[in-house]
């Protein structure tokens, strides 16, 4: 995954109301019901059908922690998918999402002004609009650019021109991301 799409995730994560199961038998057994069998689930984290067995019956109880990492991401991908979708609903349509991200912001400004990029730390809010805008374009299957360009037009117009008050043709560019996270 990439950047946006990950701070997303995590955002979505956040939002739970109950914690994922903690035992191996229980994570495995919740992805079983989830995905119906144990070929899906041993494809699903990279092991084999008999692996899946085992670990269903407690006849196996310490994976590999590559293997436990990506029980453990598949199960938080399934968990709860209501509740992400209410806060997601929630999000787009009433209280937007906070983007904190320290990156490299360069501009396309009028002659005399500088368009060197900088690196800058910030934490904008955004619109309702905006959030929409990015859950869409993540179920869409969009790349991690188009979802960039979508924070970047945000942070573009509520940040570096106030929301018109400001930089009427100001241009930002929005690269070298140090870090990304969301919050909604």
């Amino acid at each position: 995954m990439t950047d946006v799409h990950d701070a997303l995730e995590r955002a979505d994560q956040e939002t739970f109301t109950r914690e994922p199961p903690k035992g191996l038998k229980a994570r495995i057994n919740f992805l079983v019901k989830q995905l119906k069998t144990t070929k899906a689930v041993a494809s699903e984290i990279g092991v084999s059908q008999r692996s899946v067995e085992r670990y269903r019956t407690g006849e196996r109880k310490h994976p590999p922690k590559e293997i436990t990492d990506r029980i453990d991401a598949a199960v938080r991908a399934r968990w709860q998918p209501q509740v992400r979708k209410r806060r997601q609903k929630q999000a787009a349509t009433a209280t937007g999402i906070t983007v904190e991200t320290r990156a490299r912001f360069g501009y396309t400004a009028p002659i005399g002004t500088t368009d060197d990029g900088r690196m800058r730390r910030l934490t904008v809010h955004l619109p309702p609009e905006y959030a929409r805008r990015l859950f869409d374009a993540r179920e869409q299957g969009a790349s991690d650019q188009q979802m960039r360009d979508i924070v970047a037009e945000g942070l573009q117009e509520i940040y570096f021109k106030d929301g018109g008050r400001r930089a009427d043709n100001l241009e930002v560019e929005f690269t070298d991301i140090d870090y990304f996270d969301v919050s909604f």
